[in-house]
């Protein structure tokens, strides 16, 4: 089974994505915060599922539309390990530069 690591930017990624969330008061921020956790949490058992996303980086789609979210990776075989890099809404343009 894969470990899975968190960068560490993906704090910032969590609050860009969910401070607007709640000052809008939207009711589900917990679900849609698990919702992200399960899914990665699918690379521990298929770390290739992600499609191809360039320079050996992966992209995991989590749900669609208004809770369409994707997760940026690299999974290293060497030593059975997928590193998250980023996250993001899939309605932003594009991953935040490393």
């Amino acid at each position: 089974m894969a470990r899975i690591e968190l960068a560490p930017e993906i704090v910032d990624d969590i609050d860009r994505i969910f401070d607007p969330l709640a000052k809008h008061e939207v009711a589900d921020i917990a679900a849609r915060i698990q919702d992200i956790i399960d899914a990665i949490s699918v690379l521990e058992r298929n770390p290739l599922i992600g499609r191809p996303a360039g320079a050996d980086r992966r992209e995991l789609v989590i749900g669609r539309r208004l809770r369409g979210y994707a997760a940026l990776y690299r999974y290293v075989e060497e030593i059975d390990t997928a590193f998250v890099l980023a996250l993001r809404s899939q309605r932003e343009a594009g991953y935040t530069t490393r």
